[in-house]
């Protein structure tokens, strides 16, 4: 077996797994690649990354680079002299980077890739109604998720997973397939398959506009688009009520078949639900945030705050 020098690039919770479940085999974890400290929340405070947090935890050493292809930064992962480098939830490298280990860089991405390929794919599958998805391992090219498939595994999707569920499950199923595909790379023993170019099923960045709900699309498909986006970054919707428009933020759902003669979007409560009218039945909202409220179920904002018989989501 060859001894294995190295560096792990990721930003987020979900590529936390991966380098904790590295560092619990016999290669080395020689650095850590990982975004810059950045002002967040309310206050503007300077917050870490979750795998910089978990590195500094264990000692590691750290590199944030602002620009991949600056100088200082190509001669200090250099001097690394890592023989392989692993990716989980990073950025788009240059050729200089992923080029420069012996072994290659490989990249662990939450899909069965051709399919779901780009930023957000935990999320899609959902949104798109899928029953299966997975994670996959591979050697990165000069495109984006296009280079040749080292390992896949499948996960079934049920049909009220979240997307917080399913992204806890995958990056879990993910960390004990980058270790798998870390040791085949070190037995020697890794063969690949080249992507075929034929999906049509693609995996954009999520932006305040596709977070959005329309209320004239089916039942089924603002359900998995609500699922697909809780609890992170979460469905909005803007409610309309007095004359005034308030964004409104919604998680926990359940879809009810159910005829009616409402408009589609029209608000329906009793004492504990909120029910809002779709094609051929109702969304029941459970929980939601109303704009300058905290996160809530219905039951609680019904408690003290009344919708007007006229007010509608759109």
């Amino acid at each position: 077996m060859k001894a294995l020098r190295i560096v792990f690039m990721g930003t987020p919770d979900f590529a936390v797994a991966t380098l904790a479940a590295l560092l619990k085999t016999k290669h080395q974890v020689v650095g850590v690649i990982t975004a810059p400290d950045k002002p967040a929340g309310r206050g503007r405070k300077i917050q870490q990354s979750a795998v910089k947090k978990f590195a500094l935890e264990h000692g590691l050493n750290i590199l944030q680079p602002t620009n991949l292809k600056n100088e200082q930064f190509l001669k200090q992962l250099k001097s690394l002299q890592a023989n392989l480098q692993i990716v989980a939830a990073f950025r788009m490298l240059p050729t200089s980077v992923w080029k420069m280990p012996t072994y290659g860089t490989f990249n662990l991405h939450a899909s069965l890739l051709p399919d779901y390929r780009g930023a957000a794919p935990i999320h899609w599958a959902i949104i798109n109604g899928e029953k299966k998805t997975g994670v996959t391992t591979f050697f990165i090219d000069e495109k984006i998720d296009t280079g040749e498939v080292i390992l896949q595994k499948k996960i079934k999707i049920s049909k009220t997973t979240t997307v917080g569920e399913l992204h806890d499950a995958l990056m879990i199923i993910g960390s004990k397939l980058v270790v798998k595909t870390t040791h085949l790379i070190a037995k020697g023993k890794v063969s690949t398959i080249k992507q075929p170019n034929s999906s049509t099923k693609k995996a954009p960045k999520l932006f305040s506009e596709n977070c959005k709900i329309d209320w004239n699309v089916s039942r089924k498909n603002i359900y998995n688009k609500i699922r697909g986006l809780n609890p992170f970054p979460t469905a909005w919707t803007n409610l309309h009520q007095k004359g005034t428009i308030t964004s409104l933020k919604i998680y926990d759902v359940e879809k009810i078949k159910e005829q009616h003669n409402f408009s589609f979007g029209s608000i329906i409560t009793t004492k504990n639900e909120i029910r809002i009218a779709v094609k051929k039945g109702f969304i029941n909202i459970k929980t939601l945030k109303l704009s300058g409220k905290r996160k809530m179920d219905a039951k609680s904002l019904l408690n003290g705050f009344v919708f007007d018989k006229d007010a509608y989501l759109l």
